[in-house]
């Protein structure tokens, strides 16, 4: 890729029906039907303009195609967080929004923005992901109707919901299974899996969430792999007031399987059941506690599986 090529960037605002592309600087636009044609037009178009890089915030599935099609023609894609798109919108003191503004906004932050471009997941990553979320809705669906059971008072209605939470545990056992099967079919995944699951507190369910969600783990460094999980906690202090630090972003799925993990290492794991009690001999509250070990785990679980070594009882968080 060319420093020429570099210079040029353009920004995409995807939607159900239709794609939205803003180049920049030169603020030109052009909108084409979300369809197989109009991404092939978008190939051509960016390509006789000089593009080098490509942006586009990373929401729904509409842009899956999309993203393909760049990467094979050779394009820098970047799927960036939306809130960091909006935060550059207030930046730049803008307050109109409409599809075709979104695209030169999107397009004048991928030329800003150095750190826009990371490494695309590949297309079995997107499959385990997909099937890790129908999981995930599966289990919150059962957990409704379990909630719906113990409030019916019909008892055609209580029929009714064990009838449904019996078919939604037999489909959620299904996508496990598939789960399973494809990560077993991956020797590499199999292996981080294996590693995972030898932490005491980090379970099959959680082992695959961070293999599914997480896929960074085991490839970068401490402090970057708790970013990501939203685990890292940012310093915030203004005049003479206390510096407060705090967790925010991140994957919230993530999020949420390792403070489950967390609540089962603080009593199982010898290691981390002794950082535990020493954070809340400091008088810590329990939740900030349980928050800390769930970034141990998380760092010891980074730091195996980028050595490619099981846990052992003296194994470094580090």
């Amino acid at each position: 890729m060319t420093s020429h090529a570099l210079a040029r960037a353009a920004g995409i605002d995807v939607g159900q029906r239709f794609l939205d592309i803003g180049l920049a600087p030169s603020g030109k636009t052009f909108r084409v039907p979300n369809v197989a044609d109009g991404i092939a037009i978008i190939v051509e178009r960016l390509t006789q303009e000089g593009i080098g890089r490509v942006v586009l915030e990373a929401i729904g599935p509409y842009a899956q195609r999309l993203v393909s099609a760049l990467a094979i023609a050779g394009f820098e894609v970047g799927l960036i967080n939306p809130r960091r798109i909006k935060a550059f919108r207030e930046f730049e003191g803008r307050r109109a929004k409409t599809d075709r503004l979104d695209a030169r906004l999107i397009a004048r932050f991928a030329l800003a923005m150095t750190d826009a471009i990371r490494p695309l997941p590949t297309a079995e990553q997107l499959a385990l992901k997909a099937l890790s979320t129908r999981r995930r809705q599966l289990t919150e669906m059962i957990a409704m109707e379990k909630t719906r059971l113990k409030q019916a008072a019909e008892p055609l209605i209580s029929v009714s919901h064990r009838t449904a939470i019996a078919s939604l545990t037999a489909e959620c056992r299904h996508i496990e299974a598939e789960l399973a099967r494809r990560i077993g079919d991956d020797p590499q995944l199999a292996c981080s899996f294996e590693i995972l699951t030898s932490i005491p507190g980090i379970g099959e369910r959680v082992a695959t969430a961070l293999i599914t969600e997480l896929p960074e783990i085991g490839r970068t460094d401490r402090k970057a792999i708790a970013s990501l999980a939203g685990l890292a906690p940012h310093i915030s202090q203004s005049g003479n007031a206390p510096p407060r630090a705090a967790i925010a972003g991140g994957r919230p799925c993530v999020r949420t399987a390792l403070y489950m993990a967390a609540l089962v290492a603080s009593r199982h794991n010898p290691q981390m059941k002794l950082a535990y009690q020493s954070l809340r001999n400091q008088g810590k509250p329990a939740k900030l506690a349980l928050v800390a070990i769930a970034r141990k785990l998380l760092v010891t679980a980074n730091a195996l599986v980028k050595n490619n070594t099981p846990y052992k009882p003296q194994s470094l968080d580090s």
